[in-house]
């Protein structure tokens, strides 16, 4: 390996063993970083299969084209797919934003795209702009751990009746768009011939149903956990708890006793009304967002409320520093985002 010197070793999250922290010595550059790691690959995915992400600070990461750089270094296969719901603008042909949706809103832990056939192994973040009042952290979490501390009679419950995921969006020029969807379907699928939706859509894994008003409605059926590729462990790797119809206001319920303060508390008793008139307004198959058992039934809210509070249990949560670059092993650790005030710029991608 050519010789770069660097410190390593430091674990912010020491309990749960993530992110390894790699830093220069002394100042090197974004591209000295990437001939450093691809010197030899093997260190790359040593620290990834054992710690499950990696933060490299320091190494003056300022624009989008060295983050691609860097994140090219580790896995040079990047995708610029995306089927998920955050509004996301491009900065590259394959760095984005990691999310347009407004500084309030909570982004619960996840794995990225678990609900489509073929999820990235591999997702990059950097930040561009860190945040100047505190909060917008991306935490990570290992869902390996995640599943191991299930209650067993919670994962048993899971594993027996699957999880069934229900996404409704509007077409292109709706006039009946729902206030509560994060973009339209031909924003998600770049496309406006409903044959080629259809047939992206039934490629990974959705069930694509037209309505009236050229609103789309896609169903898909999982299971929560698989086995890590590399690893054989099993993992929890599904959206349920980003999907579910009360994931809002539960999340919202953890900020506020993570981080009180009366803007959170409000944040959560109006997030909790919202709920409650969703779900006097709409059935649950016609939410923007939603998730139920295989056969439709409901997830006892008991079972959701553990999985977000064993997901939390286990949330490594650190404050961005301009540069900061994060290598994540996106078949086992998940991210989310805290929220935050002011300035602040995050990107990403993925392989």
């Amino acid at each position: 390996m050519n010789q770069l010197p660097v410190k390593t070793g430091s674990v912010i999250g020491a309990k749960n063993g993530l992110p390894i922290v790699v830093e220069p010595a002394q100042i090197q550059s974004p591209d000295t970083l990437a001939s450093w790691l691809k010197s030899d690959p093997a260190w790359t995915q040593k620290q990834l299969r054992e710690h499950g992400a990696i933060l490299f600070r320091g190494f003056k990461v300022k624009t989008p084209l060295d983050f691609e750089t860097i994140a090219r270094a580790v896995d040079p296969e990047l995708k610029n797919k995306y089927l998920g719901t955050s509004p996301r603008d491009a900065l590259t042909d394959y760095v984005f934003s990691a999310s347009e949706l407004p500084g309030f809103y909570p982004i619960p832990q996840h794995c990225e795209m678990t609900f489509t056939a073929h999820p990235p192994r591999r997702i990059f973040f950097w930040c561009g702009v860190e945040p100047e009042e505190g909060g917008g952290e991306t935490p990570l979490v290992d869902f390996a751990k995640v599943w191991k501390e299930l209650k067993p009679k919670v994962r048993e419950r899971f594993e027996k009746r699957g999880i069934r995921i229900v996404r409704n969006y509007s077409g292109p020029g709706t006039t009946h768009k729902d206030l509560f969807q994060l973009k339209r379907w031909d924003e998600m699928f770049r496309t406006t011939d409903k044959a080629v939706v259809e047939k992206m859509a039934r490629d990974e894994g959705f069930e694509p149903q037209w309505h009236e008003h050229d609103r789309l409605t896609l169903i898909s059926r999982h299971q929560p956990a698989r086995p890590h590729p590399e690893t054989g462990v099993p993992v929890w790797f599904n959206h349920s708890q980003v999907f579910h119809l009360s994931t809002g206001a539960a999340e919202l319920k953890r900020i506020f006793r993570f981080r009180p303060s009366l803007k959170a508390l409000g944040m959560w008793g109006f997030s909790t009304a919202l709920v409650n008139w969703k779900k006097l307004r709409l059935k649950p198959d016609e939410q923007a967002m939603h998730c139920t058992y295989h056969d439709g039934t409901e997830i006892p809210s008991a079972d959701m409320e553990h999985v977000r509070d064993t997901i939390w249990n286990n949330l490594v949560a650190y404050s961005w520093k301009q540069g900061d670059v994060v290598a994540v092993d996106n078949n086992r650790i998940g991210h989310g985002r805290l929220p935050y005030q002011g300035p602040r710029m995050v990107a990403v991608c993925w392989a």
